[in-house]
């Protein structure tokens, strides 16, 4: 998506822009990529992760880490969604929750962002906090580990695996909103998305 608009910027450079919505679109987005720095363009349209290595591996020679309640949440979140997936597919679960966090549409700390929703059953945005069943870590060995991407997420690791998705689910389900959305990444088991820029029609 992000190389489509760097060609229609180039386009746009030596045509007169309409006042179609769709042109309005292409517009704006020209605009945004006006606005990034080289550097971090660049960066942008490298393959997704492409600078990034992560493995099992890798992942077991890292220090156990511990941290505070935003890392409780995160660790928490990342065991029950993700403890099964690749250490690829734990970074990039992770990776979604602290976009919601800068994101503007949602709360503003990863605990809140995990919670959303949250008495209410089944109405949350991450089941596992609402589904009736206590969350108990029968998994040590694998705590431990995503505790260890959590702690790193939280430091300011590369978020670059998902395209800024703010939206996932695993193959095995079709939500009515991922049709809508646009698909960024296919990780492990699961899809990954954001939100369609939204065009004023004003």
């Amino acid at each position: 998506m992000l190389r489509l608009a760097v060609l229609l910027l180039i386009f746009m450079t030596t045509a007169a822009v309409s006042e179609t919505p769709m042109h309005k679109l292409i517009d704006q987005e020209r605009r945004a990529l006006n606005a990034i720095s080289k550097d971090r363009l660049a960066g942008m349209l490298k393959k997704p992760g492409a600078d990034v290595t992560y493995s099992r591996a890798w992942l077991d020679v890292q220090k156990v880490t511990k941290g505070d309640a935003q890392w409780q949440c995160l660790s928490e979140a990342l065991y029950f969604e993700a403890r099964g997936e690749s250490v690829t597919g734990q970074f990039a679960v992770g990776e979604v929750i602290l976009n919601r966090v800068d994101s503007a549409e949602f709360p503003n700390t990863v605990c809140k962002v995990i919670n959303q929703g949250t008495g209410r059953k089944f109405a949350c945005q991450f089941t596992y906090t609402c589904d009736g069943r206590k969350e108990v870590i029968s998994e040590p060995v694998a705590y431990d580990r995503v505790g260890k991407v959590a702690y790193m997420l939280l430091k300011g690791a590369p978020r670059n695996l998902t395209q800024g998705a703010t939206y996932y689910h695993t193959r095995s389900v079709s939500p009515g909103w991922a049709r809508k959305f646009l698909r960024t990444a296919t990780i492990g088991v699961h899809y990954f998305y954001r939100q369609p820029t939204r065009v004023s029609l004003n």
